[in-house]
């Protein structure tokens, strides 16, 4: 195993970055800070990562494939982007744009790494975002000859969209043999972030607060297992509809004034009222994906960064309307989103005065673009059915033309293949036309919420609604008639949350005042905390949570989201957890929370009222 090519660890590129001048810090876009959430507060679990990987037939030169890198390197501006920490204790987090940065390169020999154990390896080693590297390249040499190509992207800086845009680029500037054709992209991260902090979100604010789900709203497909799954990770499962089918639901659809992923959310709608077993009206409530790059802003959809977003879709399922009436509702909906595609779920979140520790939806619906034709899969891919979507490989020639694979030193490339980024969403359905014509269903589930029979079980109602309502819903059938499609069918089943919420033990005085978070001891009772409410003087918020770093960092969550400050504290028995997550937090780019330990319950009252005098203003943002 080698470091960067050429120069250990971290190149003279970086080493300069980080020797610079410190540049100018741009607040984090509300997006962002939902990424970099969901992975504090999921640790050890490979969130937000995603993946690309090719494999290189031929002569392989390492100096020029690295030479291409450095020169997208030193023309895309979030390959030198990196996370700058707030303010001890306050604010949200911000990125910096470095002036110099190079590629991380590391090679492997096939005698010593397997592709499968690379493959998750990188998934689930964890970036340092404070370095400007928010993607990695890995090199795998195999025994005959060809060598993989292995790309890990962290989603707080990039989309799946973006990472094909930045392959492109590669095997342009690989063409060229890395000599520049051009400076800097523009508009670049930089532009999108300054484009969403000058957002008036007072609209927004005021739409979502009335479109957001509403409180008791259905959100998983699945009634309560009411016990844990005892499984581990994320699992995935497919359905594929023929090309035949496919036109049908297509023609289905059209006929009734709503495009294929209008009909998708309706069936999901279905799944989600049968789960619930209401007998009446109920609303359900799911989000939908949305690119971000249809957001008016010059060079959108060419920007490389973390555009793509999911915002709630809350409609009423009522058993006696037609399927046509909530079609319409859900096309409307769609347009609706459209206007806010620079908006994140976890503002929408902050809008709705809802719990902020009670999900407004708990899946995700993605219908994607149609997949381009692609060589045969290759045999050694270890994916199994019909495998992820392929990314188009051009390789231009220095002249912007269409160059051979064969041409000077280029070694033949084989199809891209995208392995995108798991979530803390309990279930992530995406849909997308094959190069065939026919509809792939893919379903990525939460195995510790929904076990891998009841996800097959899901996808397969999914796909058994598509097939059959476009044969036999007629332009008045009722949502009641079509669900007798699954007559005799069980119902999914799910397992609880498994972090419960925090105790609250005490309001804060005033929204931004700021939060208090007491972490119990490993056995100690729920209210061993209770009497601090009269001891800790303040006005911050107190909680108490249950033991353990994924508890304590959920109960952190909305506070941090908001950009107030946040105090850790407790008996001496939690003072190790307590800096842990402590530094976690500022792993993610927030400040240090303070940590108050004390020994006795008086002590430590005095030590939280300490802490809680510090004056520290929150982040003022209106995110």
């Amino acid at each position: 195993m080698t470091g960067r090519p050429g120069d250990g660890p971290h190149p003279a590129p970086a080493a300069r970055a980080l020797a610079a001048p410190r540049p100018r810090v741009h607040p984090a876009a509300p997006l962002q800070v939902d990424v970099l959430l969901d992975g504090l507060t999921h640790p050890g679990r490979g969130l937000h990562t995603g993946q690309l990987h090719w494999r290189l037939r031929g002569p392989f030169d390492a100096e020029r494939f690295t030479r291409a890198w450095q020169t997208v390197t030193d023309q895309e501006a979030v390959l030198r982007t990196a996370l700058a920490p707030a303010a001890s204790g306050r604010g949200l987090p911000g990125f910096a744009v470095h002036p110099a940065a190079g590629p991380l390169i590391v090679r492997h020999r096939a005698d010593g790494t397997a592709w499968e154990a690379l493959l998750a390896a990188e998934r689930v080693r964890e970036f340092d975002l404070t370095r400007p590297d928010p993607l990695r390249i890995a090199l795998l040499q195999e025994s005959d000859g060809s060598t993989r190509v292995l790309l890990t992207y962290h989603r707080a800086f990039l989309d799946p969209a973006s990472a094909e845009h930045l392959v492109r680029s590669f095997h342009r500037a690989h063409a060229a043999d890395g000599r520049p054709r051009g400076g800097e992209r523009r508009p670049d991260l930089r532009d999108h972030l300054q484009w969403i902090a000058s957002r008036d979100r007072a609209p927004a604010r005021a739409y979502w607060a009335d479109a957001a789900p509403p409180a008791g709203s259905a959100t998983l497909p699945a009634g309560d297992r009411g016990r844990p799954t005892h499984q581990r990770g994320h699992g995935r499962t497919r359905q594929r509809l023929t090309p035949a089918e496919a036109a049908r639901l297509r023609a289905w659809a059209a006929a009734r004034g709503a495009a294929e992923s209008t009909a998708l959310q309706a069936v999901w709608a279905l799944l989600l009222y049968r789960a619930h077993g209401a007998p009446g009206t109920l609303p359900v409530a799911f989000a939908a994906a949305v690119s971000g790059r249809g957001i008016p802003l010059d060079g959108a959809d060419r920007l490389p960064g973390p555009l793509l977003g999911a915002l709630p879709v809350a409609v009423e399922v009522r058993p006696g309307a037609t399927l046509s009436a909530l079609l319409a509702d859900l096309a409307g909906r769609a347009v609706d989103l459209a206007a806010y595609e620079w908006v994140s779920a976890g503002q929408v979140h902050r809008w709705s005065g809802r719990d902020p520790y009670e999900p407004l939806t708990e899946s995700v619906l993605a219908f994607l673009p149609p997949q381009e034709p692609r060589a045969p899969a290759d045999p050694a891919v270890p994916f199994p059915d019909p495998g992820p979507p392929a990314v188009p490989f051009p390789q231009p020639a220095a002249d912007g033309g269409a160059a051979d694979r064969g041409a000077a030193g280029a070694p033949d490339a084989g199809p891209v293949q995208a392995w995108e980024a798991y979530t803390g969403t309990p279930l992530e359905l995406t849909a997308r036309h094959d190069a065939d014509g026919g509809l792939l269903l893919t379903l990525v589930h939460d195995r510790t919420r929904i076990a891998d029979g009841d996800a097959d079980e899901i996808l397969w109602q999914t796909a058994r609604l598509l097939r059959r309502l476009p044969a036999e819903a007629g332009p008045a059938a009722t949502v009641a008639e079509a669900l007798r499609a699954l007559d005799g069918t069980p119902v999914p089943l799910a397992a609880p949350r498994p972090d419960p919420a925090p105790r609250t033990l005490r309001a804060a005085a005033a929204p931004g005042s700021g939060l208090v978070c007491l972490l119990r001891p490993p056995g100690a009772p729920e209210d061993c905390y209770d009497g601090l409410a009269r001891g800790a003087r303040g006005t911050r918020a107190l909680l108490s949570v249950a033991p353990g770093a994924a508890a304590a960092l959920t109960a952190l969550a909305p506070a941090l989201a908001a950009g107030v400050p946040v105090v850790l504290g407790g008996y001496p028995e939690v003072e190790g957890l307590a800096h842990e997550v402590a530094r976690r937090v500022a792993a993610h780019g927030w400040g240090r929370p303070t940590v108050a330990v004390a020994a006795t319950g008086r002590d430590l009252a005095g030590a939280l009222t300490a802490a809680g005098r510090r004056r520290i203003q929150p982040d003022s943002s209106g995110s």
